[in-house]
């Protein structure tokens, strides 16, 4: 498949132990909000900044290393609510800057959302409730009261495509705007293979049952924090029979009579979707 997973941070390398003091220059701070980031706009717009914004009069809730994006370190710093920015910053959704940031910045910003969120959201050890420290040998949060270690939480999911001859089976979510259908996915539950998940998630969303079940390609999926496994398989029986819940309709469509397909090719789903329009040989033998 052509898709490149557009979350993949591989131009960020780890490198723990932290360094004991943030560096006061040769440095890139990511400024993060809620589950938003500032840029600078242009064309392009720049994501990093070189000025710590707690030494510029922002007020900094709190700063996580990241990873060094080449041989310089880079920290997501959380600005507080109201605070204001660094000069001609200006907040955006991740989302929205596909395209607009190259597909490596665009990694690191939906990092920099989620480890700053893994931040705010284990201040307490969820045990017994004490107050954690952040380790600076890995990444993680730690219990001095109960020794308990906490670890970012990834949720694995799945997605799949199914073909029944010429034809794939799209769905539409109630989520979804007006008119979009897209591919079957699904959350893994405890105790599951992944090829469990995506049977018991066709069986109960659509009804139906699939054979030939073929791994394809993963992406790191950061809103807020799954790890989309692409699959695609084929109709093995049944009539399609909708659970009115995850689902509220579905077909079956050929290349010429497509529905609205989901509009942002930085998705998995549009991925396996474009690549059976295309017939890539390597997946749809």
């Amino acid at each position: 498949m052509t898709h490149t997973a557009q979350f993949s941070t591989t131009t960020l390398t780890q490198r723990f132990p932290e360094l004991e003091t943030i560096p006061e220059k040769d440095v890139f701070f990511v400024c993060v909000s809620g589950m938003g980031v500032a840029i600078t706009p242009g064309d392009p717009p720049r994501l990093f900044s070189a000025i710590n914004p707690a030494a510029a009069g922002c007020r900094v809730e709190n700063i996580q290393y990241l990873g060094h994006y080449g041989e310089t370190p880079c920290y997501a710093a959380e600005i507080g609510s109201g605070s204001p920015l660094l000069t001609g910053m200006k907040y955006s959704g991740v989302r929205e800057l596909f395209v607009q940031l190259p597909a490596d910045e665009l990694a690191i910003a939906a990092f920099a959302v989620r480890i700053i969120d893994f931040a705010r959201t284990t201040q307490y050890c969820g045990r017994c409730g004490a107050k954690t420290r952040r380790l600076r040998t890995e990444r993680a949060a730690f219990c001095t009261d109960c020794n308990l270690i906490t670890y970012p939480r990834i949720s694995p999911a799945i997605i799949v495509l199914i073909q029944k001859g010429d034809q794939i089976l799209l769905a539409r979510s109630p989520r979804f705007p007006a008119g979009m259908h897209s591919i079957i996915a699904g959350f893994v539950e405890p105790g599951e293979t992944m090829e469990e998940a995506v049977h018991r998630e066709v069986q109960e969303e659509v009804g139906i049952t699939v054979k030939n079940l073929q791994y394809v390609a993963s992406e790191p999926w950061p809103f807020p924090s799954s790890l989309m496994c692409g699959f695609v398989a084929e109709h093995a029986k049944g009539e399609i029979i909708i659970d009115n819940i995850e689902i509220i309709s579905a077909g079956w469509f050929d290349r010429d009579h497509l529905p609205v397909l989901p509009p942002s090719r930085m998705s998995i789903s549009r991925a396996l979707i474009d690549a059976w329009v295309q017939r890539e040989q390597q997946i749809f033998r």
